[in-house]
């Protein structure tokens, strides 16, 4: 088949809020990722540095920060930021809910 289609909300999140899509769209090079930040959820500091995967980080709703190498990052709706394998990052949501589109790649 050509396309695989899913809808990430049925895809058990983990820690709460991130929704891997790589494996249920059997992607073999492209993740992707949802996240659904609860108000002031955070996320893990973390990098991707061993596989080499640089990352996009894509703010659909609400608001909230991203965290590059100890810098915080502002984002509203619509904002999104390249974020180099070796640089690590995590996400804090901001008082209220927050999605979140992460994809990355080698």
């Amino acid at each position: 088949m050509a396309y695989t289609k899913i809808n990430y909300k049925t895809v058990e999140p983990v820690a709460e809020a991130m929704h891997f899509l790589r494996e249920p769209l059997d992607s073999d090079t492209v993740g992707v990722t949802v996240v659904d930040c609860g108000p002031g959820w955070t996320g893990k500091t973390h990098d991707h540095a061993e596989e080499d995967h640089e990352e996009v980080y894509l703010l659909i709703e609400g608001e909230g920060t991203v965290i590059v190498d100890g810098d915080d990052v502002p984002m509203q709706p619509g904002d999104a930021i390249r974020i180099a394998p070796d640089a690590t990052r995590s996400i804090r949501a901001g008082e209220t809910a927050c999605t979140f589109v992460l994809v990355g790649a080698p």
